[in-house]
């Protein structure tokens, strides 16, 4: 019988290298881990790097939560020029426009913290009638994008230098960086795009987390490198734990709730908690007076 791969589970953070795409680093990586199963949470443009977080096995039902979460950016934009894609890798569509002083920047940052309208690239993932942007974007067909609304939590200028700056995002997840520098641009009334971008935050997962593509590939066996992979509850720092019986934990998996007064759960009424037998993580519970409900259960193989 043909070897389709290892259940395993749990979380690799990659530093998503330049010139390489979401869909294709997580290919790689799950060649690499020789896992049956797994996905990632937000995608990065091919000339993006950082914090790149995927999961493995049971690790992917709790995607959509690391996939909310607020993110963290480095970014360079560059003054003068504009592309159809908003980034370094698209065509020219203007350029000579004015160079703004730093100071110019850093004064217009502040205009842009809070809930914003954002407009997303035509060339980005969006779908429109079921089909990316992007697909009918180069297809030469006209494109007309939905305006969102997003939190830009902190913006601060890094540096300034020559016809660039570096600056540095916090925001709500569904930002787009690239509108984001071109609508700085506008605002100071010249053309802008990003030279480079850089994920430095998704979730609860940062910088601190990252393994390089190429350190993975340095580990000579799948076993041991299958040993990098963070537990599943990593992505729950903030949530409260709570432990139960091995029948508890059975009845949890079952989808059976559990009374409050069999577990530790004072002033937890209303919240969420991850529910662990022996440190392994059984299920996300809703807690209220009367019941503790499994929420997403888990089992590890």
């Amino acid at each position: 019988m043909k070897h389709k791969g290892d259940h395993i589970s749990g979380w690799l953070v990659l530093d998503k290298p330049e010139g390489l795409g979401s869909t294709q680093a997580v290919g790689q990586c799950r060649h690499l881990l020789r896992a049956v199963k797994c996905g990632h949470c937000g995608t990065l443009d091919p000339f993006a790097t950082g914090v790149l977080p995927i999961a493995f096995g049971e690790a992917t039902k709790l995607v959509p939560l690391v996939t909310d979460g607020d993110k963290e950016y480095e970014f360079e934009l560059q003054f003068g020029i504009a592309t159809d894609t908003l980034d370094r890798d698209g065509q020219i569509t203007a350029h000579g426009g004015r160079i703004p002083s730093g100071a110019e920047v850093a004064r217009a940052l502040t205009q842009f913290v809070g809930t914003i309208e954002q407009t997303p690239p035509v060339y980005s993932a969006v779908k429109i009638n079921g089909q990316r942007a992007y697909r009918l974007a180069r297809q030469g067909r006209e494109v007309e994008m939905p305006s969102r609304r997003v939190t830009i939590y902190g913006l601060e200028l890094l540096s300034a230098e020559g016809d660039s700056v570096r600056c540095r995002v916090q925001c709500s997840k569904g930002t787009y960086i690239r509108t984001l520098g071109a609508d700085i641009a506008a605002r100071l009334g010249t053309w802008g795009h990003l030279r480079t971008l850089r994920r430095t935050k998704c979730g609860k997962f940062d910088l601190s987390h990252k393994i390089l593509l190429e350190n993975l590939k340095n580990i000579e066996y799948v076993e041991e490198r299958q040993k990098v992979l963070l537990p599943v509850i990593t992505c729950l720092r903030d949530i409260a734990v709570i432990a139960v019986t091995e029948a508890d934990a059975g009845k949890l998996r079952h989808g059976q709730s559990l009374s409050p007064k069999a577990c530790e759960v004072a002033d937890l009424s209303g919240k969420e908690a991850a529910a662990v037998v022996d440190g392994e993580l059984v299920a996300i519970v809703r807690i209220d007076e009367r019941k503790i409900s499994p929420v997403r259960v888990f089992n590890f193989e």
